[in-house]
């Protein structure tokens, strides 16, 4: 049976330390908490589940931090959480009979990462992360904010989840402010970085500079597919921001050119042609997201346009032409995605007054 080093970094995360480490402790054979300057009660509570506490001195870059966590490891494989993040018992009970199963050349294994959901719980952002490395491969995180490890060797995926679960808002400028420094320092940044930094950008409501990153990631053509991807559809959103709508379509369809079609591109496309009132274009598109198969991919998955957003604009479109069963039907494709919509609801009593 493999072993587990558990690899933390932490800092003033006293409200949620206990339940991350509740929730895992059962499958670490060694807990190793790195904090970076905690002025809370979080080394206190960490006492509570190992003696393997270390400080280290924050210089705004998590891979620092983070190999110095993977530094300490002894066991077989470093596995790696951020406080805010819970195990749920189902992936407990599944890693737990992994470590009995697993070869032990497998070098990384892969596990589905639950970033955001709605208020029923449902998914609506997630990825797929290297969570369990195997420590002879000496593997290296990389980046000062948004760190990753490259995956190379023997590669196990799994269908179990981590799910992360905020308690309270950070710094919305924190990410921001290291790439800003980065970028002051003078060294060239990767293409990878210029897509983190233009997504920190953009989020941070600083459209234009972020179009200028994603334009210039994408001039790039070194990023991985999935990022190229991504940089398309928000670009997009950057262009509509900004009045810049001649340029929308021909950034979606861009994607086109890296993988398969996904289902957010193609009901921005919808959009696109909702917003000129054409309603039999925009069906189209909505129709063909609604009937995409989710990729077996790396990159993240906007759940929701894989099946509820299509439908219930496929549904919109088809009362603007008429088309009233139709509209009914999409709406109901919908309900069985999300039940508790309160657009499929609405809809169901809009229609219900068309037969009044």
């Amino acid at each position: 049976m493999i072993t587990v080093s558990l690899c933390m970094i932490v800092k003033n995360e006293e409200a949620v330390l206990a339940r991350c480490l509740d929730s895992i402790k059962d499958a670490a054979d060694e807990i190793i908490i790195t904090d970076t300057g905690s002025t809370d009660s979080t080394k206190k509570i960490a006492r509570k589940y190992t003696e393997k506490i270390f400080d280290f001195e924050w210089t705004n870059d998590f891979s620092a931090a983070r190999n110095e966590a993977f530094s300490k490891a002894t066991c077989d494989y470093q596995m790696w959480l951020d406080a805010d993040d819970v195990v749920p018992p189902e992936t407990l009970a599944k890693l737990l009979a992994l470590k009995k199963t697993l070869d032990p050349a497998v070098d990384i294994v892969t596990m589905k990462y639950l970033t955001h959901t709605d208020a029923d719980g449902n998914p609506l952002l997630y990825s797929t992360r290297e969570r369990l490395l195997r420590r002879g491969k000496n593997f290296t995180w990389q980046d000062p904010v948004h760190e990753c490890i490259a995956l190379a060797g023997n590669i196990l995926n799994t269908d179990m989840e981590i799910h992360h679960k905020k308690t309270k808002a950070g710094d919305p400028h924190r990410n921001l402010k290291i790439y800003q420094a980065l970028e002051k320092s003078g060294k060239p940044f990767t293409p990878r970085q210029h897509y983190y930094y233009a997504r920190e950008l953009k989020d941070n409501g600083l459209w234009i500079p972020a179009a200028y990153r994603f334009e210039k990631f994408l001039d790039t053509k070194e990023g991985w597919s999935e990022d190229n991807i991504a940089a398309c559809y928000n670009l997009a959103l950057c262009y509509d921001v900004l009045g810049d709508r001649h340029k929308i379509f021909p950034i979606l369809l861009k994607s086109f050119e890296y993988d398969s079609p996904r289902a957010e591109i193609c009901c921005e496309i919808g959009y696109h042609y909702k917003r000129e009132k054409n309603y039999a274009a925009a069906l189209n598109w909505f129709r063909l997201a609604a009937s995409l198969e989710k990729p077996d991919t790396l990159g993240f998955i906007l759940q929701e346009y894989w099946g509820y957003i299509p439908n219930i604009e496929a549904s919109i479109c088809c009362w603007h032409l008429n088309d009233i069963e139709q509209a009914r039907a999409f709406n109901e494709r919908a309900a069985e995605i999300k039940p508790n919509s309160p657009a499929v609801k609405h809809n169901r009593d809009f229609f219900g007054t068309l037969n009044a």
